[in-house]
């Protein structure tokens, strides 16, 4: 009770003493253009229009055009006209995260959507829209970071403020690996941002893949795809926001995505109606100018701080790996994980295809040994795929090539091993020994060194 006395306390203090205004002077789709106050307006700043129901409709600034502001309303404009009064309001956004919010989800504004009563703010402001870490000031990435999953443990190693893109075509399992990382990961604290999400997944989400153990360490950041495109862009603002308010506290943040592509369409959107030429497939240049203001903020931090490991989805359309947004995200990102539509079809979860995905730490962070155990399985996977053909139509004949004889004994005990289910976690060690023990297996049943 105390804490929240606190906050409304401070809610008072932060009221402005007087108020600009505007009027609407234009309607046009989803944009809606005011005069009065563009002098004393920029892009990003607020406002709030008071419909001629009374009911207030927040607005973001997008553009001028001929002496007017464009807004964009982060709600529908059902009941906005001519003449209807546009108040300024903050001109940076910010939230103000506390410890408290672990175990609440959370709307874009930092508002609870959970039924669990007001949030307690912290006392200091972080901005939604912030610049990352200095380059030259920030740390280089920690140790290891135990996901719980073997094919990314052992294949794919990631260490503490890497940050991961997780490639996938629709129905190829990407909710399946998050909700694996959510609950087998050994990071001190999750921040997950449903970008885009349908509205139907997001409780099941919540309550099955996240639980009770799972949402007491993590704060949930909502946005469903009915929203405006500001409220799920801004929801992945917000999401790096509270990760970031954990990460300065000296915790090591574990940020989930999903997904970055509905970011961008929510920027397409914005930009588009904003009048903005496309340049890519319908995206605009502002979409890719974006992309890396939004994904550089993940990282380690400064000296004295922790760090955000960023883990972020991407839809890939048509299962086209080198479209815009999927090429563009690749290469800003520190390594890729890419889940393949052919596994999944052979019913293989999860469906990493370990020979296209990519950790750009590795192999540094390894063991010589834990190096020679992933290049002999991966020059096993390839061996195999490469004579699959053959092999499914016994064109093969054993004893031909020793290579090709060794993979299609090992073959299948690798792809064993890269199956999990959902429920299982394997942490770092036990996943090196188990990949240890099947490369010692020599065909017939003996053990020794391969």
């Amino acid at each position: 009770m105390p804490g929240l006395i606190q906050t409304l306390i401070g809610e008072i203090e932060r009221l402005p003493t007087d108020r600009l205004f505007g009027r609407v002077s234009s309607v046009r789709g989803l944009i809606v253009e005011i005069g009065g106050v563009q002098v004393n307006l920029s892009v990003g700043d607020r406002c709030r229009i008071i419909a001629r129901d009374d009911r207030s409709v927040p607005c973001e600034v997008v553009g001028f055009r001929s002496g007017h502001a464009l807004l964009l309303p982060y709600e529908g404009v059902e009941g906005v006209g001519l003449g209807c009064r546009a108040e300024l309001t903050e001109s940076a956004p910010m939230l103000r995260p506390s410890d408290a919010w672990l175990g609440r989800v959370i709307n874009a504004f930092g508002e609870p959507v959970d039924d669990k009563g007001p949030m307690v703010l912290g006392e200091r402001p972080y901005p939604v829209r912030a610049q990352p870490p200095p380059a030259h000031q920030r740390q280089r990435v920690g140790g290891k970071l135990d996901l719980g999953v073997r094919a990314l443990n052992t294949f794919l190693t990631c260490c503490q403020g890497q940050r991961l893109g997780i490639f996938a075509g629709s129905g190829v399992g990407k909710s399946t690996v998050l909700s694996m990382l959510i609950r087998h990961s050994k990071a001190e604290i999750v921040v997950i941002g449903l970008v885009g999400e349908r509205g139907r997944e997001a409780r099941e989400f919540i309550e099955d893949d996240l639980g009770e153990e799972g949402l007491a360490r993590s704060v949930v950041v909502l946005a469903t795809s009915d929203e405006g495109p500001l409220m799920r862009r801004q929801a992945a603002y917000a999401t790096l926001t509270v990760a970031e308010y954990f990460r300065d506290r000296g915790h090591n943040v574990l940020c989930l995505m999903d997904s970055v592509t509905r970011f961008a369409m929510a920027q397409r959107e914005i930009s588009l109606s904003a009048g903005e030429p496309p340049a890519s497939k319908g995206y605009t240049p502002t979409v890719f100018a974006e992309l890396p203001r939004l994904l550089e903020r993940a990282g380690p931090g400064v000296p004295g701080t922790g760090s955000i490991t960023g883990l972020f989805t991407v839809l890939v359309e048509g299962d086209d790996h080198n479209e815009p947004i999927s090429d563009a995200v690749r290469g800003i990102l520190d390594g890729h994980i890419v889940l393949d539509r052919a596994i999944a079809e052979r019913n293989r979860y999860p469906a990493v295809n370990v020979l296209r995905s990519v950790s750009r730490t590795m192999p540094a962070c390894n063991t010589d040994e834990q190096n020679l155990l992933v290049n002999t399985a991966r020059k096993i996977i390839t061996t195999y795929e490469d004579m699959a053909e053959l092999i499914r139509l016994g064109a093969y004949r054993m004893g031909s090539n020793p290579e090709v004889d060794a993979a299609i004994h090992y073959y299948p005990m690798i792809e064993a091993f890269l199956a999990q289910p959902k429920e299982e976690a394997t942490d770092l060690d036990t996943g090196y020994a188990m990949l240890k023990g099947i490369l010692e297996t020599q065909p017939g049943g003996e053990a020794g060194t391969h």
